[in-house]
């Protein structure tokens, strides 16, 4: 009887290496494309993947500010900012948030898909975002994939 072999944090750095992924978000779906960037940063796209280690490559994306939403959601959907003050509690629709911060929708469409865990948050660190299509990760000779 075959078992699946789960990697240790020890072999991590024997036996595997993280790649660089690059995505261009041009006329993407906000959550079509935010699942295949957290499926990929939390290594569930290959055959060693074990949970409880990070595994994943990492991704950058361009092109932030090109992304689409269906239907009203660039008037409906709302992000929310509380300071933990009494009135401090800030709100930008999706129009607003791609014109001040146009990373952000992306950023916070993957936190919310990886696990909310120490390894979560060590997962998101591999996520860059980039407005437009220059980014500084020449050297790492990124491979683009269409998602």
């Amino acid at each position: 009887m075959q078992h699946t072999t789960l990697m240790k944090k020890e072999d991590l750095d024997k036996r595997f290496q993280h790649r660089w992924v690059l995505v261009d978000a041009r006329g993407a779906t906000l959550g079509r494309l935010a699942s295949q960037v957290a499926k990929i940063l939390m290594g569930k796209h290959k055959p060693n993947y074990t949970p409880h280690v990070d595994v994943g490559d990492y991704v950058v994306v361009i092109n932030a500010k090109e992304i689409k939403v269906t239907g009203k959601k660039s008037e409906q959907k709302i992000y929310y900012h509380y300071s933990r003050y009494p009135g401090g509690l800030r709100s930008w629709t999706f129009s607003e948030m791609i014109e001040r911060h146009p990373t952000k929708p992306i950023e916070e469409a993957v936190r919310n898909m990886l696990p909310k865990t120490v390894l979560g948050r060590r997962m998101l660190k591999k996520l860059k975002t980039y407005a437009g299509p220059e980014h500084p990760h020449q050297i790492q000779n990124p491979t683009a994939i269409r998602l």
